[in-house]
């Protein structure tokens, strides 16, 4: 389905986008892993990648950054000639009440959450402009549509990302390029993991389908999405969250 394409997905070490990365490339596509942190779990990713017989390739790069995004994206295309997908997946939490958040964790928070998507999206689109075709997918939450208490910063990161996608959406769709974001609920990764057995009671306990979701779940979409199938949709937010907002 997505032969001869190809895919930046940030933030792809572990994950979400690890699970997204490797979706894409078990349906054909070149897979570019962005990461900020662990090279070693990047490598690992590759490896699993090329394990399917597809290409991938391995790049550090701190998306809040706005010089190091424009080298990172210039780099992919120098290696691949085009980009033909991307997934802007990278992001943190530093939680706390509103009252108590510091400017610096609200500030961090802001700038790889959302200035991170627009700085890939600003870089990205240029290329995509020139191709007049491409699949950008965004990470939202659904946080940043309901809000959450003790999220302040994470929610309203979430909440630029859907208004940076509708709008990217408005710009670019005249040159046949879709802009839709994903908005997961409690998906079982390394974020969920540290709560307590008490508290992930109290949150499938909000959600109709009564458990977390998978990685996979919220890979399953962007696959979609990244799709020649998906070319009618775009500006859209799509949640992955078992009904815990309707």
């Amino acid at each position: 389905m997505l032969d001869g394409k190809i895919a930046v997905v940030t933030g792809a070490s572990r994950g979400i986008g690890k699970a997204i990365a490797l979706k894409l490339a078990s349906l054909g596509a070149s897979v570019v892993v962005n990461y900020n942190g662990s090279e070693e779990r990047a490598l690992q990713v590759k490896a699993e990648i090329e394990e399917q017989g597809t290409k991938a390739s391995v790049y550090q790069c701190d998306v809040s950054d706005f010089e190091s995004c424009e080298t990172f994206i210039q780099d992919v295309i120098k290696e691949y000639g085009r980009i033909d997908i991307l997934v802007n997946n990278a992001g943190i939490t530093k939680d706390g009440l509103l009252m108590k958040i510091s400017e610096e964790d609200f500030d961090k928070v802001l700038d790889t959450n959302l200035k991170g998507t627009f700085n890939t999206v600003r870089f990205v689109s240029r290329q995509m402009l020139k191709q007049k075709s491409g699949r950008i997918i965004n990470m939202s939450s659904v946080v940043g549509v309901s809000g959450n208490a003790g999220q302040a910063n994470y929610a309203a990161s979430k909440a630029g990302v859907i208004g940076l996608t509708k709008s990217a959406a408005r710009e670019l769709a005249s040159r046949g390029i879709t802009v839709n974001a994903i908005a997961p609920g409690f998906i079982e990764t390394d974020m969920t993991e540290v709560l307590s057995d008490k508290v992930k009671e109290a949150c499938v306990g909000q959600i109709p389908l009564g458990k977390f979701g998978k990685p996979e779940d919220v890979a399953n979409l962007a696959a979609f999405l990244a799709s020649d199938e998906a070319g009618y949709i775009t500006g859209q937010v799509i949640h992955v969250d078992g009904g815990m907002v309707i």
